[in-house]
């Protein structure tokens, strides 16, 4: 079963529901505002939907995080100036979660990262590498789930997880994160949004929301570089009212 979600005040989810199994398949659209979408008949629209949301900014949680880099000088590489990463010796590793068709990515190419990509649609990550101008050399791409997801330790220096956690399993959320903070290296950056318990979604199945303090007790290896929480009425792509409360992280690995 499918269903279709309105999320923030321009994005959409659709909810897919194994009949077989309690699992969850999420996937985050911006900008999909066209009342008359159906779920029965969205699969269809995954083409007009990307191009919706074509030339959409970068997040403005992954920009702090980059800019975290550009004035850090206490940065942590290990014993040498490279380390290792899914391209071999590189300087600036990034794990772009949920990527969609690169609205994040893009950016983080465009200052010179290597780049691994994860999205579990097939659409999301040939509409990414059919970008103009963009580096591939510098990008791998994967379709998988990130709850499926294994990095190794150490690896990673940051990690963008742009509102697709609050749509991890419950049941499988705490391995996600235990996962993120194993994978980033001392002085890496996690940057993305975690759903607080007063959101009206809250009782919604397939979505996932924690108390301020419960966020606080994950954010316990890390060391904040900004934090913000919205806590506050909205409306809804379809124009209904809902209450929103978002946490907006980057953090940095102790």
């Amino acid at each position: 079963m499918i269903f279709l979600l309105p999320l923030m005040c321009n994005d959409w989810v659709v909810l897919e529901v194994s009949e077989n199994s309690t699992s969850y398949h999420v996937s985050i659209m911006n900008g999909l505002t066209n009342s008359s979408d159906q779920p029965h008949n969205f699969q269809e629209r995954w083409s007009s939907y990307y191009k919706a949301v074509e030339g959409r900014s970068p997040r403005e949680t992954l920009l702090k995080a980059l800019a975290c880099f550009e004035s850090s000088t206490s940065f942590d590489h290990g014993s040498s100036s490279h380390h290792h990463s899914a391209f071999g010796d590189a300087s600036k590793f990034a794990v772009d979660l949920g990527c969609g068709d690169g609205r994040d990515t893009v950016e983080l190419l465009r200052q010179g990262w290597q780049v691994l990509a994860i999205d579990g649609q097939d659409e999301a990550i040939a509409r990414l590498l059919n970008r103009p101008n963009i580096d591939q050399t510098l990008l791998d791409t994967r379709v998988e789930t990130f709850e499926n997801l294994v990095l190794p330790e150490n690896s990673v220096d940051l990690i963008n997880a742009s509102f697709c956690l609050p749509f991890c399993e419950s049941t499988a959320f705490s391995k996600v994160w235990a996962m993120i903070i194993t994978a980033l290296r001392p002085g890496g950056i996690f940057c993305g949004h975690l759903f607080g318990d007063r959101d009206s979604w809250a009782t919604n199945p397939g979505t996932h929301h924690l108390t301020r303090s419960e966020v606080d007790d994950l954010l316990q290896p890390f060391s904040l570089e900004w934090f913000d929480e919205e806590d506050h009425p909205g409306k809804t792509a379809l124009g209904d009212d809902k209450h929103w409360h978002i946490f907006n992280i980057v953090a940095r690995k102790r």
